[in-house]
């Protein structure tokens, strides 16, 4: 098999609403879609959502990439040859982590299509579904409990709420949270807002509310506050904006600076290296979440089969997509009562664009 055009799109999308979070307020996202054809009726697809904060590329920077690197260098290449590619393309001045991971999507879309498996199978298929948490941005106290009542009626039986701003705040909400729902999963999200300090009287107030996980809470950078934070909790403490690439599960995990990684492949390059991040943790016996930023439903499809492969993968955060308005890969998985299931097409799924 061999690539004989490659092509993209790029999609401006507008969210049904905006949302904050410790550091921002997001009310758009800008995707762009690969299209690899090949000399066979294959064609694969991958997703790249640039954002600055966490994939540190403007969607401008993305496009540059593609038209200049990325298109010529993939012709008359072999998929099967994708960590050849990928490698490849990352020294050649990519250092776009949300380019990369386009590239391995849409070859890892081709190889498990040639194969006529999904992506989930021809990657191990360890599981056929995994429960997501659905966000909560930060929001007054009853808008907050709004929305959750809304997304328990709708099902979900995990929450995460985003904080970080105001510590009397986001404890009060927890408490609130647990005293109105007392079965529901709760998860909470720093977002790099709180002191060492900070961190410490959160977990301290919130004891009552018994929360799953506690992400970020302190900035990028200060791997020592993180490990203070771990070292001085009951609560399994998870790093996401802090890791972005191997080296840096590696230096983490070696200082035991946390309990858990987010591995979102926008963040860290793809599926390739999210696996690789993923048995740095597994060696380290950390378990792994598979996060998502605001990715229409093919790079959302793309961590499910990822967070199905792997036996460690054990959560999962993927409701990027739910506030896009008119996303036209939302029939790519299903999503009941909180849970989601693959589409069992062969790749990603049956892409009708």
């Amino acid at each position: 098999m061999k690539i004989t055009r490659i092509s993209y799109e790029r999609l401006d999308l507008k969210l049904s609403e905006p949302y904050t979070i410790a550091y921002e307020t997001i009310s758009k996202a800008t995707n762009f879609i690969l299209k690899i054809e090949t000399d066979s009726t294959l064609v694969g697809y991958g997703c790249a959502a640039p954002d600055k904060e966490v994939t540190q590329e403007t969607s401008a920077e993305v496009e540059e990439a593609i038209k200049s690197t990325i298109i010529p260098y993939l012709k008359n290449k072999n998929p099967f040859h994708y960590a050849r590619i990928i490698d490849e393309l990352r020294d050649m001045h990519i250092g776009r982590s949300s380019a990369l991971a386009m590239v391995d999507l849409a070859l890892l879309d081709l190889v498990s299509k040639k194969c006529d498996v999904p992506l989930y199978q021809f990657l191990g298929g360890y599981r056929s579904s995994i429960a997501t948490s659905i966000t909560i941005g930060i929001l007054p106290l009853q808008e907050a409990l709004k929305r959750a009542a809304d997304f328990v009626a709708s099902g979900f039986s995990i929450i995460k709420v985003k904080g970080g701003l105001n510590l009397e705040e986001d404890i009060h909400k927890m408490i609130r949270l647990r005293e109105l729902y007392p079965k529901l999963i709760l998860r909470f999200d720093g977002n790099q807002g709180y002191s060492v300090e900070e961190s410490l009287a959160f977990v301290k107030g919130t004891e009552v509310v018994g929360i799953e996980i506690f992400e970020q809470p302190t900035k990028v950078g200060k791997d020592e506050r993180m490990g203070l934070v771990t070292n001085q909790v009951d609560i399994p403490v998870m790093a996401d904006e802090s890791l972005k690439t191997l080296r840096d599960a590696f230096r983490l995990a070696q200082n035991e600076r946390l309990d858990m990684v987010n591995i979102k492949l926008q963040k860290v390059g793809g599926i390739l290296e999210g696996l690789h991040i993923n048995s740095v943790a597994k060696s380290a016996k950390l378990d792994a979440m598979v996060g998502c930023i605001d990715e229409c439903g093919l790079g959302i499809s793309a961590g499910l089969h990822f967070a199905l492969s792997r036996p460690n993968i054990k959560y999962a955060d993927l409701d990027g997509h739910l506030d896009i308005k008119d996303d036209p890969f939302k029939q790519l998985f299903t999503l009941e009562k909180g849970v989601l299931y693959p589409s069992e097409h062969p790749g990603l799924g049956k892409i009708d664009v």
